[in-house]
């Protein structure tokens, strides 16, 4: 629900910094926003990547200032991928990225769509797990899923899971309490604990790692805390009371071609960025081309590890915060192969984990997501997305790959986060993307909205209650000497 925020209100204030302040980071002393005070007229903004972050902050910013918006691809949309399926009914648009959302923990996401009039559809965010090869299965949906592998009834490893599964859930709102957690990882506490193998390998790890898009390795590291407020925030430690989750009807190419319709004469699609400098209070891009072009102000909006890569001058501080984060490819496959859902039909879900083996935390990510559920699409043209599948794929029923890359979220990341904010404005440079947050898709809206905030005296045409809630918005400025 939407709810108005006083133009006082201390979430929103911190976006902007007055131009005549100092920042001071890792010991440095830097001068910020010197662009801020020329008029609006004068200053060019280059916006490099139209994912979510990119695209948004393009999109608010374009309603002062000109902007130029450069995306490697030759399409916009980052994660935001639309694939138009060709039937003898007619075409079906499969969304191989950014799929689901829900009202509760994406309040931006639902004010931007309807502030640009992009349709939606209730969806369905079930989840099962095919383990070992198909020899253990089950899923959340109902006690049908749960016992869709009618031999769960008389296995007491699955009756270990189940009883876990409830201690966790049960215990896991009051952790968020305790401080004697803080650098704690989730494989450090399940075993401090006792939790069942059953529980760790056949529930809570491939849960986790199917939403992170990562190995049950690397969802051992991840922070205790981070984990749990992610899950409670979104309702997973309830059986009850679970967000409803949907849709963009059309894909979300809907949204992508909504959003950047007011600025399609600065985009430079098929264009990728080499380097960025400031140079005399100016920023200097320099394409792939060699095509050197100057701005007063630059918004990175890539992965933090390609902002870093991006700047041809980058100082201490940012070499040490956008360095600490790592990332993860991940192979998306479009296919219409049956045997990458589970074995059982009675088990199928939106969100299906398919692991080879129990007791391999390296095993690499599998994931297949039904797409004809998640979307509403036709049932008679099954349609599966597959993360790095494990078994072979019928090369006759490939309709495309993707690749996409993720973000590992590790204490260091998540101490990285405490700070990232401090940044922003230094020597006119703005960075965002969906790794200030959680790594989704309002995590990466907060962050391009705030940014173009951060730039110039502009807002989003909404209020929300908690508006950059997903972010850590604590800049040190001092007055100017």
């Amino acid at each position: 629900m939407q709810q108005i925020l006083p133009p006082s209100d201390p979430a929103r204030l911190l976006l902007r910094i007055n131009h005549e302040a100092v920042a001071e980071l890792e010991g440095q002393k830097v001068r910020i926003h010197t662009s801020r005070q020329l008029p609006d007229h004068a200053r060019r903004v280059a916006v490099v990547g139209s994912g979510i972050s990119g695209l948004s902050a393009a999109w608010l910013l374009s309603s002062k200032l000109s902007v130029t918006l450069y995306e490697s691809e030759t399409r916009l949309g980052g994660h935001s991928n639309t694939v138009i399926v060709p039937t003898k009914d007619g075409a079906l648009p499969v969304d191989t990225g950014f799929i689901v959302y829900n009202e509760r923990n994406y309040p931006n996401l639902v004010a931007l769509f309807k502030q640009i009039g992009v349709p939606t559809a209730a969806s369905d965010m079930s989840f099962a797990a095919s383990l070992d090869g198909g020899k253990l299965e089950y899923s959340g949906s109902g006690l049908n899923g749960l016992i869709g592998q009618r031999g769960n009834v008389v296995r007491p490893r699955f009756w270990r899971m189940m009883r876990d599964i409830l201690r966790f859930y049960r215990e896991a709102p009051a952790l968020l309490l305790r401080t004697d957690l803080n650098g704690v990882s989730l494989g450090e506490y399940l075993d401090l604990n006792a939790y069942a193998p059953a529980f760790i390998e056949d529930h809570l790890l491939p849960m986790g790692a199917a939403i992170w898009s990562t190995t049950a390795r690397e969802m051992r590291a991840y922070p205790l805390l981070a984990f749990v407020r992610f899950f409670a925030s979104h309702g997973l430690l309830s059986l009850a009371d679970r967000p409803k989750w949907r849709t963009v009807l059309g894909g979300s190419c809907e949204y992508v071609h909504r959003l950047s319709a007011s600025f399609t004469k600065g985009i430079r699609l098929g264009v990728a960025v080499r380097s960025i400098s400031r140079e005399n209070d100016r920023v200097v891009v320099t394409d792939a081309a060699g095509h050197v072009d100057t701005f007063t102000d630059v918004v990175i909006a890539t992965h933090a590890d390609q902002a870093l890569g991006l700047l041809a001058d980058a100082d201490q501080a940012e070499q040490g915060l956008l360095g600490a984060f790592r990332y993860t490819d991940n192979l998306a496959v479009l296919h219409s192969d049956e045997t990458l859902m589970p074995r059982r039909r009675r088990v199928w879900s939106s969100w299906n984990y398919i692991g080879e083996s129990r007791d391999d935390d390296a095993q690499p990510l599998c994931v297949t997501y039904w797409m004809n559920r998640l979307q509403n699409l036709d049932r008679r043209y099954p349609l599966f997305v597959t993360l790095n599948p494990t078994r072979e794929i019928a090369p006759s029923k490939i309709i495309g790959s993707y690749n996409y890359t993720h973000p590992l979220f590790d204490q260091r990341a998540l101490d990285a986060q405490q700070r990232l904010w401090c940044l922003q404005g230094r020597r006119n440079t703005w960075f965002c993307g969906a790794y200030f947050g959680f790594g989704f898709h309002e995590d990466g809206l907060q962050a391009g909205l705030a940014a173009a905030e951060s730039v110039t005296d502009v807002q989003r045409p909404w209020r929300v209650r908690d508006e950059s809630g997903r972010l850590v918005i604590r800049p040190r400025v001092e007055a100017a000497e």
